[in-house]
């Protein structure tokens, strides 16, 4: 099963999750497809209804977002607050606001009954520049309006000079590998089926709906994509999003060199700061996934800002993830549009997925179970269906996909410029033109391959990282291995191979 070349602090240190096998002509209640925190969350909230759940996740337990978050579990979110106020209406901003509180209880509630170790840390959003400190005293004023008791400080515990910051006190870190593996557990527990290495192909919204797989069919009352861009088109929200890419990396530093809290920076590059047990953690300098020359690059400028700050830290793991940012700041869920009531959808948690993941979660339940099942829908909940999209929303919108028409071109032509040359370096890729199609020529682990440069997606022409050795599209962020395996949607076809 194909991975990404960096797995995460976590997943280096994660035991094996038991899973079960695909079960032969099964029909459930609800078939969610993703293995995240929003797919088991929701999974275990059917299943503890008394519902039959199946998870079904395309490669293995926590490859993807979840088991590579820097797992912050805050309601201060870098200026989030501000972000939202500025792109909605006054009640949209406020029902966010609790939201995130209501997952926050949960999530914490969760690991309290489930005995997974939580950090309990101040959150911090810190500036650096005259500019930065406009912004937090503008996401102070923000959250405050919205009932997050937060409160500006002057200096906070880093290694550098800062212009001011805003504190939320009694905030949360964790391992998220062990929340995947106690939400596994207890959703099997409760009856529920958690399939990994299964990937969706089709789902058919028919009466019931029928979901084709690499393992073979299976039928549910109502699906839910919970797969990051949902790989379904329906609803375009793939274009709706913006797939970014970030980098992380854990640190061994000396005790005195540990900061005792939880810090994002307010400017660009964003830079992110935590501890786990002994290990710093640092993050950030992010980009839209496939439209930087060198990721390698982003994830060396993280490790330089480290070094500069931490003189003497020693590396101990480097990794990167994706999240899917969404214009106005509020996640997408609810019934994905033809899909005749049965298939839903979560989206768009614009990198704060621990919170909004869990929200989502408790939307779904809500809107599927509803009040006779014993879901009444929350006032937060009620506002954020009715969210009305603002003018500086479609505005972020057009620029977003005139970004994508942007790169469609530059592919293309950049493809059909110039033909291919010999077998890459180790660990490099290019993308030119063999005869008159567009190819992908990568060398990894001594083997060189040829694929067909168009993302199965859309289209579009794929861009080589050589961080973590993969095709990326730029136009709405999938993901594929070297051999072309696809490793992030909304693609759910491979690359096509042009070798012999």
């Amino acid at each position: 099963m194909e991975t990404d070349a960096h797995p995460s602090l976590w997943q280096q240190s994660a035991p094996d999750i038991p899973t079960d096998r695909f079960p032969d002509a099964e029909r459930v209640d609800v078939a969610i497809i993703g293995g995240g925190i929003t797919g088991l969350v929701t999974a275990l909230l059917f299943a503890r209804s008394g519902k039959r759940v199946a998870v079904l996740e395309a490669r293995r337990l926590g490859d993807g977002t979840t088991g590579r978050t820097t797992a912050k579990v805050s309601r201060l979110q870098g200026t989030q607050s501000d972000h939202v106020r500025s792109r909605n209406i006054a009640a949209v901003a406020r029902a966010y606001a609790e939201s995130q509180a209501a997952a926050f209880d949960w999530l914490l509630g969760f690991c309290d009954e489930a005995g997974i170790p939580v950090e309990r840390r101040d959150a911090f959003s810190y500036a650096t520049t005259r500019d930065g400190r406009a912004r937090v005293e503008a996401e102070y004023r923000a959250a405050r309006a919205v009932g997050i008791p937060v409160e500006l400080v002057a200096r906070v515990d880093l290694p550098f000079a800062t212009t001011g910051a805003v504190r939320l006190a009694d905030q949360a870190q964790l391992d998220p590998m062990a929340l995947v593996a106690a939400l596994v557990e207890a959703i099997r527990a409760a009856g529920g089926l958690v399939v990994d290495g299964v990937r969706v192909r089709a789902v058919h919204a028919s009466s019931p709906a029928e979901l084709l797989t690499s393992s073979g069919p299976m039928d549910a009352d109502r699906v839910v994509l919970a797969t990051g861009a949902p790989i379904l088109d329906r609803g375009l929200y793939f274009a709706k999003v913006t797939a970014q890419r970030s980098y992380a990396a854990a640190w061994r530093v000396a005790e005195d060199q540990r900061p005792h809290g939880m810090f994002l920076d307010v400017e660009q590059p964003t830079r992110s700061v935590r501890t786990s047990g002994p290990l710093l953690l640092t993050g950030g300098f992010g980009h839209p996934v496939g439209r930087r020359s060198s990721p390698r690059a982003a994830a060396d400028e993280l490790a330089a800002w480290t070094a500069v700050h931490w003189p003497g830290a020693e590396p101990v793991a480097e990794w990167s993830a994706q999240d899917h940012v969404a214009p106005h700041g509020v996640p997408y869920v609810g019934w994905l549009p033809r899909g005749r009531g049965r298939i839903y959808l979560a989206t768009g948690f614009s990198k704060w997925g621990m919170t909004n993941g869990v929200a989502t979660a408790l939307t779904l339940v809500s809107d599927i179970l509803g009040a006779d099942g014993g879901w009444e829908p929350t006032p937060w909940q009620r506002v954020l269906h009715r969210r009305p999209t603002l003018p500086q929303t479609v505005a972020d919108g057009v620029g977003q996909n005139a970004a994508v028409a942007l790169w469609y071109a530059k592919g293309w032509l950049g493809a059909l410029a110039r033909p291919v040359g010999g077998s890459p370096l180790e660990g490099m890729g290019e993308v030119g033109r063999d005869g008159f199609r567009p190819a992908a020529v990568s060398t990894v682990d001594g083997t060189t391959r040829e694929l067909c440069a168009i993302c199965p997606h859309l289209g579009a022409i794929v861009t080589w990282n050589d961080f973590e050795l993969s095709w990326d599209c730029p136009a709405h962020g999938s993901r594929f291995a070297p051999d072309g395996s696809v490793l992030e949607g909304p693609a759910r076809r491979p690359m096509r191979n042009l070798g012999g």
